[in-house]
């Protein structure tokens, strides 16, 4: 992609669409700027795939590409708050765990497993944004439609919590 390879962009796009259009959702339920954001994600990837450095996000392309729609869907909150009330939250919608919380449940086992499940879901939804999706504080804010003070004081909740509970 980096030497403009349509065919390799083709590729990424197939393998990672799907997923990404399906965590996107779990954060956003209007389905138009779930698209906005599919295309202006993959733009960007596109146009910065020469610049895009593997240890500065672990050395995976897939972390690389949520870092990107992460802080897309933030921005498409920021320019839709401007004109009418913020997206419902698929998570309002229905009571299901997300791929990336049972994933995380299968591979944290033991003591840190069972103080994550132990959380509160507040305090689990601001570790999973600012930790998971490695968004900043004023960011996860925006995501989770929290004052920026909450979304502190939760995540030292969470910090505060897990630290007695593995001690």
């Amino acid at each position: 992609m980096a030497r403009g390879d349509r065919g390799a962009f083709d590729e990424l796009y197939r393998r990672t669409s799907p997923w990404l259009a399906v965590r996107l959702r779990r954060r956003c339920a209007d389905e138009q700027i779930v698209a906005e954001v599919m295309q202006e994600t993959y733009l960007a990837v596109w146009r910065a795939a020469g610049a895009f450095a593997g240890s500065a996000v672990g050395g995976t392309a897939v972390g690389w590409l949520w870092t990107i729609a992460a802080r897309r869907l933030v921005d498409a909150f920021r320019r839709r708050a401007h004109h009418a009330e913020p997206p419902v939250a698929a998570a309002e919608r229905a009571v299901v765990p997300a791929a990336e919380e049972e994933a995380l449940a299968g591979t944290v086992g033991g003591d840190v497993g069972d103080a994550l499940r132990q959380l509160a879901p507040e305090l689990r939804e601001v570790l999973r944004a600012t930790v998971l999706d490695g968004l900043s504080i004023r960011e996860t804010a925006v995501l989770l439609r929290l004052p920026e003070g909450t979304v502190k004081t939760r995540a030292r909740r969470a910090r505060i919590a897990m630290r007695e509970a593995l001690t």
